[in-house]
């Protein structure tokens, strides 16, 4: 059992890793910005005494010195999860609604850890994919997005829009906490979940519909036909589930490998058209919130453009670690191999882990891609080389 510091935890990937973090047997006390926000995370969880699950109130993440009071403990925290920093659009004052809470409020839990909490082993910070993409590259076809990969976004554009604002919130606010690992070195160690859009369940209390976490809400708002005019661009095309983020953030701190590393975390590609789909297919009372008219929502036009990017990504991670290429399978996917049918994503990893060659690079000679089907699938046709390193050199 550890004892561990969970900030933000009236919020939607808190709530769930707090989920988490209890059912595996750890301590935890949780920041909320009141006693009423704590009540209900309590009326949630009866089960659990005050030595399992209590709270502190941090009013504003943004004070200086917010987290003083938080960081002590007793028995001491061993561990803290930092998921507090604003994701909303509804943005008056950039600095103060969004660049402040982010930027101070991650310097300022680690100041306080540094100066209170010596106990203190591991740091895991709630970052984004916004902290990554560069957005000027758009799709970027030809450039596989990766944990090096930095948004290089400015001061001046954070300024121009809510959407920079908020990108340049977690990138300013992650480089941040970069920094002070480099020049306090303190005697914890950092790691950053960088999710894309995250979508899930909500277990956490909602005051109302208008208060939902902005990913999810544009599930909702197709729900409500909100999108039956024309169905709005998707943006990122990127997402994972909030119960696999909430779980790399517990192992981010149960795993000591995993110290001073960043972790794009992701499942795989959505479109706002598919999300209509979804909900008519699932839900049939909401079968008229598009007709045959709406447009728009769907994948880039260049169906090529998303092959290739595809198939990029696939080769590049198979040469590099095949357990990744988990995310891009299902229980109903198969793979077949020499005249071996394999079923399953755990067969099919099985498959690629156990290969006679552990060192392999694919050289990509022509990709013909094509629309599969009316629900945005594409075929992909690729040839090229395999080239497979041996006792005796490269083949």
């Amino acid at each position: 059992m550890t004892r561990v510091l969970l900030t933000g935890g009236s919020g939607f990937i808190a709530a769930h890793t707090l989920d988490v973090l209890l059912k595996r047997g750890h301590s935890v006390v949780t920041t909320v910005r009141t006693q009423e926000k704590a009540d209900k995370i309590k009326e949630a969880y009866k089960s659990y005494d005050k030595g399992k699950l209590d709270f502190a109130i941090v009013p504003d993440i943004a004070q200086e010195g917010a987290f003083d009071q938080a960081v002590f403990s007793d028995p001491p925290f061993e561990a803290v999860l930092h998921t507090a920093s604003p994701f909303h659009f509804n943005v008056k004052d950039v600095k103060k609604d969004m660049l402040d809470p982010a930027i101070i409020g991650t310097t300022g839990i680690l100041k306080s850890i540094k100066k209170s909490a010596p106990h203190v082993k591991r740091v895991v910070i709630t970052s984004s994919f916004a902290a990554i993409v560069d957005p000027s590259k758009g799709f970027a076809p030809e450039h596989t997005w990766s944990e090096e990969d930095w948004n290089p976004i400015t001061q001046k554009e954070a300024e121009e829009n809510p959407v920079s604002a908020y990108r340049a919130s977690k990138t300013f606010a992650e480089k941040a906490a970069w920094d002070f690992l480099e020049k306090e070195k303190p005697s914890f160690t950092i790691a950053t979940i960088n999710p894309p859009m995250v979508f899930g369940p909500i277990i956490h209390n909602l005051e109302s519909l208008e208060s939902m976490n902005t990913s999810n809400q544009r599930i909702l708002f197709a729900a409500q036909g909100k999108f039956k005019e024309e169905i709005p661009p998707t943006g990122v095309h990127l997402w994972i589930d909030v119960r696999d983020v909430a779980e790399a953030h517990v192992a981010a701190f149960e795993k000591s490998d995993a110290a001073n590393k960043r972790f794009f975390t992701l499942a795989g590609y959505f479109s706002n058209k598919e999300i209509i789909e979804i909900i008519k297919k699932n839900f049939p009372e909401y079968k008229d919130v598009t007709n045959e008219s709406t447009t728009g929502g769907d994948y880039p036009e260049d169906f090529k453009e998303i092959a290739t990017q595809f198939v990029k990504f696939y080769y590049d991670t198979f040469d590099q670690n095949r357990g990744n290429l988990g995310a891009l399978y299902r229980e109903h996917s198969m793979l077949t191999f020499e005249n071996q049918e394999c079923q399953g994503t755990g067969n099919i990893l099985e498959k690629l882990q156990n290969l006679p060659f552990q060192q392999v690079e694919h050289k990509v000679e022509s990709l013909d891609a094509q629309p599969a089907s009316q629900d945005g699938s594409i075929m992909v046709l690729v040839t090229g080389a395999l080239i497979v390193s041996t006792a005796t050199g490269r083949v």
